[in-house]
Parts: C-alpha cells; sequence; structure tokens
C-alpha cells in the first residue's frame, strides 16, 4: 500500500519540473497606472472639495460685509437709476486753469467738467429752476481750459429725448444765464472754437 509519506514523495516529484514565470510586465504596469489613476482622482476629489469650502467662507465674509452697516448708501442727492444728473451739484476745488478771477488760491464751489474736460460750468446759484425762481438766477460760468472768445453754442436735450432747447453765449465761454423750458435731466452738447464737449444738468421746478 501507499501511504501518506509515498504520496508527499509523489506529488513534489510531479510538480518539481513545474515553472512559474514572472508575473508579466504589462500587466504589472497596468495595474501601476490604475493605482496611480485612482490616487490622482482622489487628489483632485480632496482639492475640489477644499475649493469648495473655501468659496463658502468668503461668500459667507463678503456677505456679511455687504449687511453691514460699513456699506456706503448711495447719494441722496443723486437722481434715479439711469439719470445722469447730479442735483445739487457738490462742492470742489476748481481747476487751476479755471480759478481766473476768484480770489482764493483754492476756491471752492460747486461745478462741473465737460466728459472729455476741455469745459468748467461753475454754478453761482442752486438748484437751477425750471421755470426760473423768483429769487435767484440760473447763473452759470462757463470756463474753457483753452481761452478762445468765440461764442459758446449749447444744444439741450432733456433726457427723454422729448424736448430740445438751443442757447447761445455770445464771445466765447464766459458769465451766463442759462434758462430751460422744462424740469428734468438736461445733456447739453457744447460747441465752441472748433472745440465739443458736453455734461448734464438738473433743473427742477421752483
Amino acid at each position: 500500500m501507499i501511504d501518506a509519506r509515498d504520496v508527499a514523495d509523489l506529488l513534489r516529484a510531479a510538480t518539481d519540473d513545474i515553472a512559474i514565470g514572472d508575473p508579466p510586465a504589462q500587466q504589472l504596469a497596468a495595474a501601476g497606472n490604475r493605482r496611480r489613476h485612482r490616487r490622482k482622482v482622489a487628489a483632485t476629489l480632496v482639492a475640489a472639495a477644499a475649493l469648495t469650502v473655501v468659496s463658502a467662507g468668503v461668500s459667507v465674509v463678503l456677505s456679511g460685509h455687504l449687511s453691514d452697516g460699513n456699506v456706503a448708501s448711495p447719494d441722496p442727492t443723486t437722481t434715479p437709476p439711469g439719470a445722469t444728473c447730479v442735483n445739487p451739484v457738490p462742492s470742489g476745488v476748481l481747476p487751476r486753469w479755471a480759478r481766473t478771477g476768484f480770489s482764493a488760491a483754492k476756491p471752492r464751489i460747486p461745478y462741473l467738467l465737460g466728459d472729455h474736460g476741455s469745459i468748467a460750468a461753475i454754478l453761482f446759484a442752486q438748484p437751477l429752476t425750471a421755470p426760473p425762481s423768483a429769487d435767484h438766477n440760473n447763473k452759470i460760468l462757463w470756463v474753457s481750459r483753452v481761452a478762445d472768445g468765440s461764442s459758446l453754442r449749447i444744444t439741450a436735450t432733456l433726457q427723454d429725448g422729448s424736448t430740445t432747447a438751443t442757447r447761445v453765449v455770445a464771445g466765447g465761454p464766459g458769465p451766463s444765464i442759462i434758462d430751460l423750458p422744462r424740469p428734468g435731466c438736461w445733456h447739453l452738447t457744447l460747441q465752441w472754437a472748433g472745440r465739443t464737449d458736453s455734461l448734464d444738468l438738473a433743473y427742477v421746478a421752483p
């Protein structure tokens, strides 16, 4: 009879000639690539989650700042959204080229600069009114950055386009009384000495 020891010897003899090859290199490489891909995906997800948390924190901080009392409210003197006129016009130090005739070294007075910076409209009375007020004139001193004697032609258009008026300051930019037919926000196109500029003025009912 064959005992257990003989069976074990026979099994060893039968398997001695079986060669166990090394794992295929391509399979190992593929497995390694899969592991690297999983690690990369995991790192990307972690980074995205962190960015989401940071963004949420920034949003909360910004919301807190926007809701606190430190946020500047709209200027109460400005006209409603869509309008470009400011009433009353705030006082400011005149540009150097617009100070002729003023005694102060840095005169402060309500004024507007043209959109191109070529002319200043200095207001000697506020508010400007339409029709003219009984207690003050709509006096405006026009000062050109470059002095010239050509007449100043003003084409004023009401903001809604319903009304247009033309005024002329003889002799060029200088003192004037500019009355306009209706209250509202007026866009003024200014032409003198081959130059063109523009600005907006508010007129109110007296």
